[in-house]
């Protein structure tokens, strides 16, 4: 059928997971996340947004998807880029920028991105309202599918968050969460890196490693011999 919708490799026979991310069809860009910005971060705690980006290092690497980084003035106050990014994801390509504070109008950037084949950018960064907004709307315009991870981004203000979020919306990028990413790449216990993967819920919700840790303690002391 020539109209027939594109299949998505990750697209179940009942047609669940249509209008969701297909894993293997998506770029993950992780943008500015650096030190000095950090200490300008008020919407979020920075111990919450460092953990939810180290969660998406690690989900990227054991699910194989692409990732870029990026950092605006890596040498000056803004700082260097967080080490977990690269330590948990060591198949992340960083691009160099020149004074861009807007990592799309920085041609290797644009290069790096296409060379992924992928159409579904996910983006998290600092600041989302500069960082994360300016290329997630200019890789709209340029044909991408993109979403933008709010709790692994972060913002001066509450209010400039709110405002942010607005024009996202508006601009056509599809806000979303780290626990939402995770569970929609993974999408499945019944994959060979379930055990794993089941880790990565503990650091996009600490409070499910309590969870976790309850039930294999319950598991244990029922399987002791009587």
């Amino acid at each position: 059928m020539a109209n027939a919708p594109k299949t998505k490799s990750s697209v179940l026979s009942t047609g669940g997971g249509q209008a969701l991310l297909d894993p293997s069809d998506t770029a993950i860009l992780l943008l500015d996340h650096q030190s000095g910005l950090f200490q300008t971060v008020k919407d979020i705690a920075i111990a919450d947004l460092r953990r939810n980006v180290e969660m998406i290092s690690k989900l990227a690497t054991l699910l194989k998807i692409p990732v870029i980084t990026s950092a605006s003035e890596p040498n000056g106050p803004n700082g260097p880029l967080m080490p977990e990014i690269h330590r948990d994801a060591p198949h992340a390509v960083f691009v160099r920028r020149k004074g861009e504070v807007n990592a799309w109008d920085n041609e290797d950037f644009v290069e790096t991105v296409r060379a992924t084949g992928k159409t579904t950018l996910v983006i998290a960064g600092v600041w989302t309202s500069v960082c994360v907004m300016f290329p997630a709307l200019d890789a709209v315009a340029a044909g991408f599918n993109v979403y933008a991870v709010t709790d692994a981004s972060g913002d001066p203000s509450e209010l400039t968050s709110r405002t942010t979020l607005a024009r996202f919306v508006q601009g056509g990028v599809i806000p979303t969460s780290t626990n939402a990413l995770l569970s929609e790449l993974h999408r499945t216990w019944a994959r060979p890196e379930a055990q794993e993967l089941a880790k990565l819920y503990g650091l996009a919700a600490p409070n499910y490693a309590a969870v976790a840790e309850s039930y294999q303690k319950a598991q244990e002391v029922a399987a002791q011999p009587k």
